[in-house]
């Protein structure tokens, strides 16, 4: 069989693909675990499942970049999709299978990346489970709280992996501003304030079906608040510790109705918790692309500018200045090194911004923020008061 050989960066992981040494004394967020020793390491095998979701172009376009990966198969039904890519890139046609289950059983992958729509993101863990194949979808983990409590526990009855890949996990920035909050340099968080989105995915030109399932609420979840709102929610909770908000507070504008009809295109959401407040502003009517965050503690804050800045300014300082993030470990500058890793048994994804155990947390404050909008109210989480 020929099998391509191809990396796995999306494009924009590649632009923050930087890395942090942590300045505090606190814990990393990931445990780094002993590296294996003998021979030379076999080619991680990846699989992809979907092609119609737009990130799947960066994956693609990276090929010759990663040698320690292999890619040996790609399953979609819609063979417009499947000539397309194939001309595009130079695949072998070989690679191609029109069931996941049958790629998987020809091929035995070590992982799928799942290119779905959010919708499909169950199903397509649902087959991966019955392999024993681990997944690494795009954000967000589903679109419903339900469908992620079912992934949930498909993942921990197969004992696979579920991870999920934001580009703003391989921000250096972000994780510089981790540190400084865990180090104690601002003090403890009071405000923690996130800006995602861009012009709008029709905009931006979007390819037909990335925009198709992209404005479906059923596919999506929602519009902007389930396309961008997840990077802050995903954001705060791993700031946090996992800490649960009290209440979630959330509304959603239609500012463009005669573009998007049928899902929001703005979204701004306020998640309370006992001695801080998130907030996370999320866009599809931003004048250009954002992805920072603003963390405010008792002591100073950290803003965050693009993958590698910062803005800094702590107690007894005269003015705020510029700063640049540390470096990244190798393993963790982008969503295939930290993959490899994690299925290599080198990096414990406990609680990190991509693990399982964070995006149950994500999804279900995302479907709380739907419940808020819909309803006027603020959900109180762990109460009577939500329901999914």
């Amino acid at each position: 069989m020929l099998f391509a050989r191809i990396s796995f960066v999306s494009a924009l992981s590649l632009l923050g693909a930087v890395s942090l040494v942590a300045q505090s004394n606190a814990p990393s967020p990931r445990t780094q675990l002993p590296s294996y020793t003998g021979g030379a390491p076999q080619p991680l095998r990846v699989a992809v499942v979907g092609l119609e979701h737009g990130h799947v172009e960066g994956f693609l376009r990276s090929i010759g970049q990663h040698p320690d990966v292999q890619l040996v198969g790609i399953a979609d039904a819609d063979s417009d999709l499947i000539a397309k890519y194939q001309k595009k890139y130079n695949l072998d046609a070989s690679l191609f299978f029109k069931s996941e289950a049958n790629m998987i059983e020809v091929r035995k992958p070590d992982a799928v990346l799942v290119y779905t729509s959010i919708a499909q993101h169950r199903p397509a863990i649902d087959v991966a489970a019955q392999y024993g194949v681990s997944v690494m979808v795009e954000k967000p983990l589903a679109v419903s709280y339900e469908d992620a409590l079912h992934i949930q526990d498909v993942a921990k009855k197969s004992h696979i992996r579920v991870l999920t890949n934001y580009e703003t996990t391989w921000y250096a920035s972000n994780h510089a501003a981790y540190d400084q909050l865990q180090g104690g340099q601002l003090g403890p968080l009071r405000k923690l304030v996130v800006h995602d989105g861009h012009e709008g995915p029709k905009e931006i030109g979007v390819p037909p079906e990335f925009l198709n399932w992209l404005t479906d609420p059923a596919q999506n979840g929602a519009g902007a608040l389930f396309d961008f709102g997840c990077y802050g929610v995903d954001l705060a909770t791993w700031l946090m510790h996992g800490e649960m908000p009290e209440t979630v507070t959330a509304v959603l504008n239609h500012d463009k109705p005669d573009v998007y009809r049928a899902v929001d295109d703005d979204a701004t959401v306020v998640l309370k918790y006992p001695h801080a407040q998130a907030v996370i502003m999320a866009s599809w009517n931003w004048p250009f692309g954002r992805k920072d965050m603003e963390v405010y503690g008792a002591k100073g804050y950290v803003i965050t500018v693009e993958q590698n800045g910062l803005r800094v300014r702590h107690e007894h300082d005269s003015s705020e200045r510029g700063d640049q993030a540390p470096g990244l470990p190798s393993n963790e500058r982008d969503s295939l090194s930290y993959l490899a890793s994690v299925l290599k048994g080198k990096l414990d994804p406990k609680e990190d911004l991509s693990s399982l155990e964070t995006n149950v947390k994500v999804v279900q404050i995302l479907d709380a923020a739907k419940q808020s909008a819909r309803t006027g109210q603020a959900v109180r989480l762990g109460s009577g008061s939500y329901h999914h």
